[in-house]
């Protein structure tokens, strides 16, 4: 058994377990043990402390370390000890702070959203929204929960036939159809997925919604030479992708195209403090991915005119979401294998649960923030939502 690896999994991991390796069985903790680690391969003392995550998620996705139990059930009795990972920010330097430049900033981002439609009907729900869902009742099946945040969030903006409505990083489109079908307003999308903006095009056509909607392959840089004006903007899921030292322009941008009063929504997933990021989802995941605090992007707003009108967190819906996407990818498992192996659904495997357990520790929240283009007067004085 190599002591140096027990230790240093007892370190993180509070609760009592048994280590296995070789054939030999350890426990590590005083309690008893309420699951069993098993090593098929000795892990790198150097990559664990370079960076815990990436050492123990590409042992996982090796298949060089097992566990026993539920992988989520497992991963959220630890998650919340982060603060203890070991990540040398120095070795790391190149994967973590990546250009912010626009061609770079396409490439990461298509990266994951461009893996293929064929991929991400298999385990999202029929509306393809790849965002927290809001579950107002038990019962709510995820479809039904993504109907609701939409509603939800399209109530904030307190829409009326005829306006316009920019929705930014519109993913494959559900919310701008719903809101053109209930609310008759006119609405562009814009996204940097090749695959979003297919789908979404044949949508609106299949969907005789030519006359009120539009979506462009645009980067969100390219809003204030575009001509265009909004009476609301929205943007669920986009801010993660536009990186530290950007979110003023980003803020700028919108701005730009924002009519005065308007109202601008921001969902994004946040944290507590500005941190980097985490080196395993950077690599395999969301390259260039970066989580704003909350109070950095409020901060910002002020200095704008951006006028904060409403903030909500819907952390422990994207906790229920994830657990849903993670219950439809493992029915279509073997499935995934077939298209993309099975290091592949071990990595997905692993990024679906280890983010429902960070939500669920309160490691990383989400966040809409409901804001005005300078003083808005008009808006009924009662929260209504």
């Amino acid at each position: 058994m190599n002591h140096f690896i027990a230790e240093y999994l007892g370190n993180i991991i509070p609760v009592s377990f048994n280590l296995s390796q070789d054939g030999e069985i350890v426990k590590i903790g005083k309690d008893e043990p309420e699951f069993t680690v098993t090593l098929h391969k000795d892990l790198s003392k150097e990559e664990l402390l370079t960076s815990t995550s990436l050492a123990l998620g590409e042992a996982y996705m090796r298949g060089d370390i097992e566990v026993d139990h539920d992988l989520y059930e497992v991963l959220n009795k630890f998650m919340g000890q982060m603060d203890k990972f070991s990540s040398n920010k120095s070795v790391l330097k190149k994967l973590i702070f990546t250009s912010k430049s626009k061609k770079n900033q396409e490439k990461e981002v298509t990266s994951h959203y461009d893996i293929g439609n064929d991929f991400y009907s298999l385990w999202l729900d029929e509306s393809m929204s790849y965002s927290c869902a809001y579950f107002k009742n038990e019962s709510d099946s995820l479809y039904q929960a993504q109907v609701n945040k939409v509603e939800h969030t399209l109530e904030k903006l307190h829409l009326e036939e005829g306006m316009t409505l920019l929705d930014v990083g519109c993913g494959w489109g559900f919310l701008l159809k719903y809101a053109a079908k209930k609310y008759h307003i006119k609405g562009t999308g814009i996204t940097l997925s090749k695959e979003q903006y297919k789908k979404f095009s044949e949508d609106i056509k299949a969907e005789g919604l030519d006359n009120v909607l539009d979506v462009k392959l645009m980067d969100y840089r390219d809003l204030p030479k575009s001509g265009l004006m909004f009476d609301r903007i929205v943007s669920i899921g986009m801010m993660e992708h536009v990186g530290r030292g950007n979110y003023e322009l980003f803020l700028d941008c919108m701005k730009s195209v924002l009519k005065p009063k308007g109202l601008f929504l921001l969902h994004y997933i946040s944290a507590l403090q500005e941190f980097p990021g985490d080196a395993w989802i950077k690599r395999y995941i969301f390259p260039g991915g970066v989580i704003p605090s909350l109070r950095e992007i409020i901060n910002i707003m002020g200095d704008k005119h951006l006028y904060t009108l409403d903030v909500e967190s819907l952390r422990r819906h994207y906790n229920r979401t994830l657990l849903c996407w993670r219950k439809n990818f493992l029915e279509h498992r073997d499935q995934i294998v077939q298209m993309e192996g099975e290091e592949f659904a071990r990595m997905w495997e692993i990024y679906l649960s280890a983010c429902a357990a960070t939500f669920n520790n309160g490691i990383i929240d989400v966040h809409q923030i409901l804001m005005s283009n300078g003083v808005n007067n008009d808006l009924p004085m009662t929260r209504i939502v």
